[in-house]
């Protein structure tokens, strides 16, 4: 019945999908990809409602919306407070990066376990700071939806009625 507020919102959610991945891309936040593949729209439909939902990598949110330090602070509902990063979790990060034979102060070489743990300290003290990869073409993207939504929901409620008025009158 509402096919036209289904395209709509099947627009929307493309959109929204389209401009979040080519964020990740521009900020250079998805180094291995996952995050960029992992962003997906699903839209269902039932006989009296429809539902629309965003998915992506679990981690995407924090990438997003950011993550408090302990030291440095953003307006974010994540933060560290009494746990660092794992330093183990940066091995293929710092791979990736090619972040190979990073010297010291010193001059001397740093060990990858070292620089594993200093990129979690700084990580656990400084946090992530809020990319809105998502957010804001969620929020561009929404503020326009009245506005697009007003004329296919009322081209579908007309087509309801003439349907319903000529159904009336065959009988």
């Amino acid at each position: 019945m509402l096919d036209n507020l289904e395209q709509e919102l099947k627009q929307f959610a493309e959109y929204v999908v389209k401009e979040s991945r080519a964020n990740l891309k521009r900020q250079g936040k998805d180094s291995t990809g996952k995050l960029s593949k992992s962003i997906d729209s699903n839209f269902k439909v039932s006989k009296n409602s429809f539902e629309l939902s965003f998915l992506m990598e679990y981690y995407g949110v924090f990438q997003d919306k950011g993550v408090s330090g302990v030291k440095k602070k953003y307006n974010t509902p994540y933060s560290y407070t009494n746990k660092m990063p794992p330093p183990s979790k940066m091995d293929k990060w710092i791979v990736r990066k090619g972040l190979k034979g990073v010297r010291g102060k010193g001059g001397k070489f740093i060990s990858r376990k070292s620089l594993q743990f200093m990129i979690a300290r700084s990580i656990y003290n400084n946090g992530i700071a809020p990319s809105m990869f998502f957010t804001k073409p969620f929020e561009k993207a929404f503020k326009g939806l009245s506005k697009d939504l007003l004329e296919p929901f009322k081209l579908d409620i007309e087509n309801f009625m003439k349907n319903t008025i000529n159904n009336k009158a065959t009988r």
